[in-house]
């Protein structure tokens, strides 16, 4: 097995324990008798210079990965890119919250978790399945949540796989992503309705669409909590008018995606 591979499954396998639904999603389009491929895989971190974005992708891009796109989000205080390899294979979509955008009490919080991280951790080979290596209070996550969805996701879950993706390209018994999308639902899987279930358009080259992260118990240092952990999304590419494949993603699009994992209650 690759490298490559190998940090693959490990992020699926530390995923699907926090998305509920993964193994659900997989059991109805395998009795479809349909093969599942990966489109991306998104990770999240704080910019920081122990946890910015580049440290982040850099198991990826010393085994080949190449940045493509760039992605701003200004409401959410983020900035992503996204990362191909030459030779196929999942995209790795990384993004990062700017801190010097919190407001000093938040920043203070995620400044002390990130006191608790040796800066040598993060230059491993698996930091982005280090998990959460600081510990966190239930009031620390609940005051992130405050200001930043994102940076509460983050301070609770650590450095993980956010979401995988479902090339709905490689599907064979759905039509469209709407044809999709009506199946999940009516098998039970809650969607993501922020800017509508189906986010972009043909014309952009990109659809996609998501479940809502489900609940999963988190220990916090002061007790347990049940709180949203991973979704599962799906995305169909369309051709461009030169008849390539639109490879890379729509920032509107990607804004309404994150909200998968807020907090609903």
């Amino acid at each position: 097995m690759s490298e490559l591979s190998e940090l693959f499954e490990r992020l699926w396998a530390d995923y699907a324990q926090l998305n509920p639904h993964a193994q659900t999603v997989h059991d109805l389009l395998a009795e479809r008798g349909e093969r599942i491929e990966n489109d991306h895989v998104a990770l999240r971190t704080f910019r920081h210079e122990k946890t910015g974005l580049d440290t982040l992708a850099a198991p990826f891009t010393a085994r080949g990965y190449e940045p493509r796109g760039a992605y701003t989000f200004p409401e959410k205080h983020l900035f992503a890119r996204h990362y191909e390899h030459p030779e196929g294979g999942p995209r790795v979509f990384v993004s990062e919250l700017d801190l010097d955008a919190l407001s000093h009490e938040h920043r203070e919080i995620v400044e002390r978790f990130l006191d608790q991280l040796p800066a040598e951790r993060m230059r491993s080979f698996d930091a982005p399945i280090l998990g959460r290596p600081w510990s966190v209070t239930w009031s620390e996550y609940a005051c992130l949540r405050r200001q930043s969805e994102y940076a509460a996701w983050l301070s609770a879950f650590g450095f993980r796989a956010n979401h995988f993706t479902v090339s709905v390209n490689a599907l064979q018994t759905f039509d469209d992503l709407a044809q999709l999308n009506a199946f999940l639902k009516q098998n039970g899987i809650r969607l993501n309705a922020s800017g509508g279930e189906i986010k972009g358009s043909p014309e952009q080259g990109l659809e996609q669409s998501s479940t809502l992260a489900g609940e999963v118990t988190v220990e916090f240092a002061d007790g347990r909590h049940t709180i949203p952990g991973c979704y599962y999304e799906f995305a169909l590419r369309h051709r461009r008018s030169d008849g390539s494949l639109f490879s890379g993603f729509i920032a509107s699009s990607a804004d309404k995606i994150f909200e998968s994992t807020d907090s609903r209650g």
